[in-house]
This record gives C-alpha cells, sequence and structure tokens, in this order.
C-alpha cells in the first residue's frame, strides 16, 4: 500500500511540473519600481513568461527595507504561483540587524540567482590619489581624517565600504544618508570623500566625469565597466570580492520539480548574449544557478554579512 501512495504522489508531481503554469504567475519585488531589483525581475519575468506561456506579473510592495514583500511571499501558498524577486537586503542583512519575520534559510525554496550587483571605490575628481595604493596610502596616513558616504546604516553599501577599510587598514568616518542619490551628490560636491557604491548608481558619473573610480568590489572585472579592474588586484587586498546579489526564490515547500523548471528556463535565459547586455546596460552581472547552488551561496553570503556587522559593530538605533 505505501508503494502504492509513493507512486500515485510521484506521478502527482510529475503531472504538476508538466501543466505549470496553468494560470498567471505573481513575481512579488519588495522595492520600488525602477530599483535594481525591481528591473532585474521584470527582464527575468518577460523571459519566463515567453518559455512558459503564462503571463508573469510583477507586484511591487516596497516596505520595510524589503520585509513586507519577502514575508508576503513566505506566507504564500508554495504552489509556484507567487515568486519572490530575492536580494540581499531583506535575505542576507536584515536578520541580522534587527528581528524580521522570516527565516531566509528555512521559509524560501531558492530557485536561481540572477544578477550580481559590483560595486566601485569612488571619490571627487579632485581627490589627491592617482590610483587605489596611493589613495589606501594618503587615507590610511590620515586616521580619522577622511568620510565616507553610504545610503542608510546597515546598508550593502555601509557593510561593503567597512570591509574595505578592515583589509585595507583605514580609519574613516561613516556618514549615513537616506539613499543612495545624495550620499553620491555630497561626494561631487566636495563634502563627502568617498563611497563604495553599485556600479549602477556609479558608472553614469564615472563616465561623465563627475566622479573618479580607484576599482570595483568584485574579483573579477564586470560587464558594466569592463576598463575598471577590481580593487583586489589595484589596491592589493586580494580577498576583497563583494557583491549584493538579486535572485528568484518561493515559499518553503514549493514542488522541487516546478522549482527545477524555473530555474532552468531562468538559467537559460541568463545564458544568452541578449541578457548579459541587458544586465550590463543597468549595471549588472547576470548570474544563473541551480536551487542548490543558490542555496549554498546564500548561507555563504548570510554568514558573512553577519562577520562584516559584528566586527564593525554595525547597530540600527
Amino acid at each position: 500500500m505505501r508503494i502504492i501512495v509513493a507512486l500515485l504522489c510521484w506521478l502527482a508531481l510529475g503531472a504538476s511540473a508538466q501543466t505549470y503554469p496553468n494560470r498567471a504567475v505573481k513575481v512579488v519585488v519588495p522595492w520600488p519600481p525602477g530599483q535594481a531589483t525591481d528591473i532585474a525581475a521584470r527582464v527575468v519575468a518577460d523571459k519566463l513568461q515567453q518559455a512558459l506561456g503564462q503571463a508573469f506579473v510583477i507586484d511591487n510592495r516596497p516596505g520595510a527595507g524589503g520585509a513586507i514583500g519577502s514575508e508576503l511571499v513566505v506566507k504564500s501558498p508554495a504552489d509556484g504561483y507567487t515568486l519572490l524577486a530575492a536580494s540581499s537586503g531583506p535575505l542576507s542583512i536584515m536578520p541580522h540587524l534587527q528581528k524580521v519575520p522570516y527565516e531566509p534559510l528555512k521559509d524560501l525554496a531558492p530557485i536561481s540567482l540572477v544578477a550580481s550587483t559590483p560595486f566601485a571605490l569612488v571619490t571627487h575628481p579632485s581627490f589627491p590619489a592617482n590610483n587605489a595604493k596611493e589613495f589606501i596610502a594618503l587615507v590610511r596616513a590620515n586616521p580619522g581624517k577622511y568620510t565616507f558616504s553610504s545610503s542608510g546604516t546597515g546598508a550593502t553599501a555601509h557593510l561593503f565600504a567597512e570591509l574595505f577599510n578592515s583589509m585595507a587598514g583605514l580609519q574613516a568616518r561613516h556618514v549615513p544618508y537616506k539613499g543612495t542619490a545624495q550620499a553620491l551628490t555630497d561626494i561631487m560636491n566636495g563634502q563627502i570623500s568617498y563611497a563604495v557604491e553599485t556600479v549602477a548608481a556609479t558608472v553614469g558619473h564615472i563616465k561623465s566625469g563627475r566622479l573618479k573610480t580607484f576599482g570595483v568590489s568584485t574579483d573579477k572585472r564586470t560587464a558594466a565597466m569592463p576598463d575598471i579592474a577590481p580593487l583586489a588586484d589595484t589596491a592589493e587586498v586580494s580577498a576583497y570580492d563583494v557583491a549584493a546579489w538579486i535572485g528568484y526564490a518561493a515559499p518553503a515547500g514549493t514542488p522541487q520539480d516546478i522549482v527545477v523548471r524555473l530555474s532552468a528556463e531562468i538559467r537559460k535565459a541568463l545564458a544568452s548574449a541578449e541578457m548579459k547586455e541587458r544586465m550590463a546596460n543597468i549595471g549588472l552581472d547576470a548570474v544563473g544557478s541551480t536551487p542548490e547552488e543558490t542555496a549554498a551561496f546564500m548561507r555563504r553570503e548570510q554568514d558573512r554579512y553577519g562577520e562584516i556587522i559584528r566586527a564593525a559593530n554595525i547597530k540600527i538605533e
């Protein structure tokens, strides 16, 4: 009897993959329209819609640093018809800084990474250093003199700058802002010394000459700025290799065959030259992964962000 029940369950699961999706799929983006996660999620949703023949509808649910939309997905039916545009902020960072109504590694079924978000070390064009080594030497020789901005205390930019400062032996004062735009504006105005901010937010200013960059945060060059070398090389901090991430996830318990099928379609789409170019145009690097690889990656990232936060003693008041 048990064998028959097991066989029927296996057949039912197989049938779910063959018939899925038979109606529209909702993709919850826990950020406002136009933010990097939103744009990347839409690009991938378009490809899933073409491949699977059903609408993949973006549902923006911003608020609480991404926690509102993430909680909505966690509490949704695990049937494959509600997906999350996942990202490092609410899933890898926030659980270390404040109480959130979900456990990312327990309450979600990872599907695939979608993109990596590289960062760049930027200053005002007049900053008196010609390269990353000179930048480090100058800031290191003047502890407490220089300032660095971020989009907020505990934000990814804050963590990446703290990690860089620690690895390079720098002592500088953190000035948090409410958003990336003003944090960069005050560098361009000469009020703040430097920042480690997303390539997506800085590339236009770098190309126009309003900002100077000394390298990117990943250990490989990014497609969005292929002429800029990694800080791991230019600043001789070989272990410095960080980037924010964007992916797709479903509520825990979603049938594995559905998760596997979605992952395969996402990876197929991201492998195309067209998708790589579209991602690069918005300052992202296309990255696909299996559900198992995504789960392992999320575990590593949560551990790493926790270490950075503890080492820098970052707290949200």
